[in-house]
């Protein structure tokens, strides 16, 4: 039987290429355009790209903030990706001072314009980067399992994760000496900062790796 998961469609999203790579990867993919699609979902996928502030308006207008905070407490596999990935905490600095969903402790703030040196850099930060392991390691539940250190993903963001709890970062990425949380996880909680659909083999096998999470009621 194919791993079911349901996409969260909230208008700010790639879901196409999102639902292309999960289809490819033998997913039973189902959209979601409802609180109540959300609330019986198996597994629950939050993409997203652009401004903070936006995808969290468009996810309070269709209600549907709520029933995501109550998917996170229950032990089903959740993941967010980019946007998605970053609404997961606490707040963002991101155009003043914007509250997320607040399901991980931590806040969400820009990547500095210079490097270590004084150096202006490009930011946003777009391109491939190594991913390597963070504080909290590359167990056996979490999206990283059986990939090599340095194996790389596609970023394209301008703001990063902070959490308060530096065991949440399961891998991190290094851009021009600014330390970038690539790979989250705190429990059934799972959060990827690059784009795993346009991250060739390494971003599938990563999607595969949390369609085999195990679904607990």
């Amino acid at each position: 039987m194919k791993p079911r998961i349901t996409v969260i469609d909230y208008g700010v999203g790639n879901l196409f290429s999102v639902e292309r790579a999960l289809d490819y990867c033998g997913a039973d993919v189902h959209i979601a355009s409802t609180a109540q699609a959300i609330l019986e979902a198996d597994r629950l996928l939050l993409p997203g790209v652009g401004a903070f502030s936006n995808g969290m308006e468009e996810l309070l207008v269709r209600g549907f903030d709520q029933p995501i905070r109550e998917f996170a407490n229950s032990r089903k596999p959740f993941l967010g990706i980019c946007l998605g990935m970053q609404m997961m905490f606490n707040e963002s600095e991101e155009f003043g001072n914007c509250p997320g969903l607040g399901l991980i402790a931590g806040s969400v703030r820009a990547i500095p314009l210079t490097n270590q040196l004084g150096e202006k850099h490009k930011v946003p930060h777009i391109g491939w980067g190594e991913l390597h392991s963070g504080a909290g390691g590359w167990n056996d539940l979490s999206l990283m399992k059986g990939l090599p250190p340095g194996c790389t993903a596609y970023f394209v963001h301008s703001y990063t994760a902070f959490p308060d709890d530096e065991t949440v970062r399961v891998a991190d990425t290094d851009y021009d000496g600014c330390r970038i949380s690539a790979v989250i996880q705190s429990g059934n909680l799972h959060g990827c900062q690059f784009h795993p659909e346009r991250s060739g083999e390494i971003g599938l096998q990563i999607l595969r790796n949390y369609l085999a999470l195990p679904v607990r009621c």
